[in-house]
């Protein structure tokens, strides 16, 4: 299942909902920790890694995980390819992932999130993916189609997903901030 919310309640009942006991959830955009917390008691007998590249999000996440050790934190750039690198070979270790939470910018950017979420999740396979975005769901709820193309799953199985992509050379275009 792929859900797309942007109304914080909203997305918090979603992760209460789908998150179980022993999930493996990756958040990207973790922020303060907020939903991160709500995460780790969902899943108290899983796993919680929760990355954000900002400086605010890392010493909000030391505290947190000084509390809750099932939660790793990684403060890192989820745009660019170590990352999502660097975490598959986390995951490998431990089964993969169950849950995605893709909170990038609140409604803002909704092209870099679908982005991330579309290699992350083609790359993690996970069973449920949450996107928190006004962008997207202003797209979905505005355009129609007379195709239907569905995806159960909580990535995109129409994309494939052959492991962790390529180095994609058009995200340079993106931010000058991206190596």
């Amino acid at each position: 299942m792929i859900k797309v919310v942007y109304d914080i309640k909203i997305y918090r009942e979603v992760l209460r909902n789908i998150i179980k006991q022993d999930d493996v959830v990756v958040e990207l955009g973790c922020h303060l920790g907020n939903s991160t917390r709500i995460m780790a008691e969902m899943a108290h007998d899983g796993q919680i890694i929760a990355l954000d590249k900002s400086d605010e999000a890392a010493s909000s996440m030391k505290e947190l995980t000084a509390f809750k050790s099932n939660i790793e934190f990684i403060q890192s750039d989820v745009r660019l390819h170590e990352t999502l690198e660097n975490v598959a070979l986390k995951l490998k270790d431990q089964g993969g992932c169950d849950v995605l939470s893709v909170d990038l910018g609140g409604g803002h950017y909704p092209d870099t999130t679908f982005k991330v979420f579309f290699i992350w999740s083609s790359t993690l396979r996970p069973r449920d993916t949450i996107i928190r975005n006004r962008g997207l769901l202003d797209f979905l709820h505005s355009s129609s189609s007379s195709e239907l193309i569905k995806s159960p799953e909580g990535w995109l199985e129409s994309s494939g997903g052959d492991g962790v992509p390529p180095r994609l050379k058009e995200l340079h275009l993106w931010s000058t901030n991206i190596k």
